[in-house]
């Protein structure tokens, strides 16, 4: 049993249990041409979630770690700093999902509670500390995301997405829950603390070593990690885009908190055995992304894959020791602040009845709009890497943490497809810049949704002023964990 007292430290996660219900009563009376007041409950929800993360969150060198619900629930700074990371990702995404939604008229209260309860399960998979609590936390997300998936219900393709997503997502969940038990077989605990104490004074296990295999392969696939990523294309092409932009972006923070809970906390002794594993599919997703990606003439198609070459750089950080943790959880920040804007300037070209999701639709944009062809620029240029932009020192960051752990071969690689990949995003300036408009539609959007756009693409410069801090916060929580 648990006392009152404990719930403390739990209280974000039941204020967004308690809005997501709210918000879900209120869409009943909610226009459907509107939606304001929902996205303005929605902020207001991530808004006090945040300020209640905050509150007694303990900065500086110590962080304290609270344990309740007998040990399946943990309060420390790495979640706290995730779990903020999630909040602001959220706020654009509202406010992207709105636009969009009006456009297709669509607009829902069903939309924005499903978001909520998606951000919830991301919470729980940040802070449990319990191989049971993870995996709620995992199902509450997939669930809600397969609705989002499948929101348009008379849309073929986005129907076809869904069902794509909920296959390969039941298998990557029976597979992680397959890892799990095989390991709880060996070890005899779910506690992640209890599992690291007790593989420690283990010799070579059978069940531990396939446990380890599973958990990994579950991992990746919900990563979209190649050769797991075969979803990842077809999902992000065939979602609603304001469900890709979503699915781009919070969610691989949950992923990342995942693999440091199960591997860097439960499996820590293990550590040369899946270095070695993550090293191979990082490789693997980097090549993979980078090639398909230049085939692609679909924005969507072409960031699904840019996402799986993103991921490969991240895993490559977890290869590289503590400093790597630190180098990989601030690659993952700056990507889903990278990815959400980029599906924000898709949804902004979109209208009604026609979705912006080709790179001809971006030809001429400078023409049309000089101050969005910045923004866009902004945010490929720092996807692809170009200094001075926040992308560059994030992939900077990675590397050096991976050649400090002498995988210099590694860096090499990452560099060389890197380059090789720069050239689709240049392909997209190019468009935007040297050819010829097919149209000369106004853009229209609202002034919420130009500033939060702005805001986002100037990100890519703007976190420049924070970097060394923000990473210096990212080392002192992951070696607190």
């Amino acid at each position: 049993m648990f006392s009152w007292s404990e719930l403390v430290p739990a209280l974000p996660e039941i204020l967004m249990l308690t809005m997501a219900c709210v918000v879900l009563i209120a869409g009943l009376f909610t226009d459907k041409s509107k939606g304001g007041f929902l996205v303005f409950l929605s902020v207001l929800t991530v808004i006090f979630a945040a300020v209640l993360t905050v509150k007694d969150h303990s900065g500086g060198v110590e962080f304290t770690k609270q344990l309740i619900f007998n040990g399946t629930f943990i309060r420390d700074g790495f979640g706290d700093m995730l779990k903020l990371t999630v909040y602001l990702l959220m706020i654009p995404v509202f406010f992207y999902a709105k636009q969009y939604l009006r456009q297709h008229d669509t607009l829902t209260g069903e939309y924005f509670s499903l978001l909520l309860f998606a951000t919830l399960g991301i919470m729980v998979m940040i802070s449990g500390y319990n191989l049971i609590a993870l995996y709620l936390g995992l199902e509450l997300l997939a669930l809600s995301s397969y609705a989002l998936v499948a929101y348009h219900r008379n849309d073929v393709k986005s129907n076809e997405a869904a069902m794509k997503y909920f296959i390969l997502g039941a298998l990557a969940s029976g597979m992680l829950l397959y890892g799990m038990s095989l390991i709880y077989g060996a070890v005899g605990t779910l506690q992640l603390d209890q599992i690291s104490q007790s593989i420690a004074g283990q010799d070579n296990d059978l069940f531990l070593t396939l446990g380890l295999i599973f958990v990994i392969v579950g991992i990746a696939f919900k990563l979209g990690a190649a050769p797991f990523h075969m979803w990842v294309p077809d999902v992000y092409e065939g979602a609603p885009t304001a469900t890709t932009l979503f699915i781009a972006s919070a969610p691989k923070i949950a992923a990342f908190a995942l693999a440091m809970r199960l591997l860097g906390q439960g499996l820590d002794v293990l550590m040369v055995h899946w270095q070695t594993m993550l090293a191979t599919l990082a490789i693997v997703s980097i090549v993979i992304g980078n090639l398909f990606a230049l085939q692609q003439t679909n924005l969507k198609r072409l960031f699904a894959y840019s996402t799986i070459s993103h991921i490969g750089f991240m895993l490559l950080g977890l290869v590289g020791g503590q400093d790597g943790y630190a180098a990989s959880m601030l690659y993952i920040i700056v990507y889903t602040v990278m990815a959400v804007g980029g599906f924000g300037m898709i949804v902004l070209l979109s209208n009604k009845g026609y979705e912006a999701d080709s790179i001809d639709d971006f030809k001429g944009l400078n023409q049309r709009n000089g101050w969005y062809a910045f923004m866009m620029l902004l945010l490929v240029g720092s996807m692809a890497g170009f200094p001075p932009l926040i992308g560059f020192f994030s992939k900077l960051y990675v590397l050096k943490a991976v050649v400090d752990q002498g995988y210099i071969w590694l860096a090499v690689i990452a560099v060389i497809f890197a380059v090789i990949g720069a050239f689709y995003y240049l392909r997209i300036i190019k468009v935007m810049y040297f050819d010829e408009s097919e149209t000369d539609q106004a853009i229209s959007a609202n002034i919420d949704v130009k500033t939060v756009l702005s805001i986002n693409a100037l990100a890519q410069l703007g976190l420049l002023i924070i970097l060394p801090a923000l990473f210096n916060y990212c080392i002192q929580v992951t070696q607190s964990f």
